[in-house]
This record gives structure tokens, C-alpha cells and sequence, in this order.
């Protein structure tokens, strides 16, 4: 099952929200992207359908290795690029949304390129 730039979203999220917090519900991905209650529902009960999360008997979320495979993939873009426009001179709040949206159409064979001129050009 291909994820489309909104679950990869949800994914990063809920890949975010772990590394602050132990246990994470549906309520928390969704005050955190500022999305609806109904909303946030569907993305997960999508999530779930696809094995990319668990979501236990308490309602607390849980990456699978699959979708913790994808969350870190789309944080490490994210990052990269963000840092790498904040280099440049964007401000933080541009580069940051602009991060968001070219992380989700950006090729492998691109990225890495950029990934590399980003790391050797910060040593």
C-alpha cells in the first residue's frame, strides 16, 4: 500500500510526538497537526489498515517497523531540507513549511544528492 503526503504526514507526526512522549493517542496527532477529531480518525484507522501503526485497547499509537521505517525517512527529508534553506538565508518559518511540502515529492536519487552536499558542505 502506497501512502499518500497526508499519512506520511500523520506518520512524521506520530514519529515526533514519540520521541517527546512515551505514549501517544489520536487526540495528541491531532492537537499537534491541528487537524479535526474526524479527520485524524480516518488517517489513523488508514494507518492501522495499511500495518504502518497499532493502536492498543487504551487508544495509544504504536509505529510498526514499517511505518517507522517511512516516519524516519520523511523527518530525516524534512530536517535536511529545512536546515539546508535556513543555511541558504530563508527565514526559519518559510524553510520549514517549505520543507513540508518538497519532502513528499522529492526522488530518492535527489535527496540523497542533497543530502550529501548538505553534510559535506557542514563538516
Amino acid at each position: 500500500m502506497t501512502l499518500k503526503e497526508s499519512g506520511q504526514m500523520y506518520l512524521e507526526a506520530i514519529y515526533v510526538l514519540l520521541q517527546k512522549n512515551e505514549k501517544i493517542r489520536s487526540i495528541d496527532v491531532g492537537a499537534y497537526l491541528g487537524y479535526s477529531k474526524p479527520s485524524v480518525s480516518r488517517a489513523i484507522g488508514i494507518l492501522k489498515k495499511g500495518g504502518y501503526i497499532t493502536v492498543d485497547e487504551w487508544g495509544y499509537i504504536t509505529l510498526e517497523s514499517m511505518g517507522k521505517e517511512l516516519a524516519e525517512q520523511m523527518y530525516e527529508r524534512h530536517t535536511v531540507i529545512s536546515n539546508m534553506l535556513i543555511a541558504l538565508g530563508v527565514d526559519i518559518e518559510t524553510a520549514t513549511e517549505d520543507a513540508c511540502r518538497i519532502e513528499h515529492v522529492i526522488s530518492d536519487k535527489s535527496f540523497d544528492a542533497v543530502k550529501k552536499h548538505y553534510y559535506d558542505y557542514n563538516k
